[in-house]
C-alpha cells in the first residue's frame, strides 16, 4: 500500500520541509542534534547561574560581608554571558537561513564572553560607585572594535 502524499511509510525523521511563504516556497532545515543539545546545555547552565545569582542576592548582605559584591558581580557576569552565547548563535543561524557554518559557535561563545566581561565590569564599577560615562563608553567602543576585527570574514 502506498502512503498518502506528504507521509512516509518508514519511521518519522527530521527532514527538510517546505514552507509556503509568499510566491515561492522556502526550504526549512531542522537544527542539528549537536547544535540543539549545545543550546539547551548552555541555557540550562544559564538557568543554574541565574539561580545562584538569586541565592547570593537574597542570602548575603554586602554591608556585613565584603566579598558578597565581587561574588555577585562574577555570578551576574557568568550568567549574562552564558545566557547571551546561545542567543548569539541562534541569531546568526537565523540570519544564515538556518545553516550553521564552521566557527559560528566559537564566535557566539566569544561574543557571550564579551557580554559577561562588560556586565561584570559594569557591576564592579557600580559597586565602587564609579560608573563614569567615559569609562563605560571607552569599554564598549574597545569591545566593538575588537569584535569587528575578530569577526572579519576573510
Amino acid at each position: 500500500m502506498k502512503a498518502p502524499p506528504g507521509r512516509s511509510e518508514g519511521p518519522a525523521r527530521l527532514t527538510a520541509t517546505t514552507v509556503s511563504a509568499g510566491p515561492s516556497p522556502v526550504r526549512v532545515r531542522p537544527v542539528e542534534l549537536r547544535d540543539r543539545l549545545a543550546n539547551l546545555a548552555l541555557l540550562a547552565l544559564a538557568l543554574v547561574a541565574w539561580g545562584l545569582v538569586g541565592l547570593v542576592l537574597t542570602t548575603r548582605d554586602p554591608l556585613a560581608d565584603p566579598t558578597a559584591g565581587p561574588v555577585g558581580a562574577a555570578l551576574i557576569a557568568l550568567a549574562s554571558g552564558v545566557t547571551a552565547a546561545p542567543l548569539f548563535w541562534l541569531a546568526v543561524f537565523a540570519r544564515h537561513r538556518r545553516i550553521a557554518y564552521r566557527g559560528d559557535w566559537a564566535r557566539a561563545l566569544r561574543r557571550g564572553g564579551w557580554v559577561g566581561l562588560v556586565v561584570g565590569l559594569f557591576v564592579v564599577l557600580r559597586l565602587g560607585s564609579a560608573p563614569a560615562l567615559p569609562i563605560v563608553a571607552f569599554v564598549v567602543v574597545m569591545i566593538v572594535i575588537a569584535e569587528a576585527n575578530l569577526s572579519l570574514e576573510r
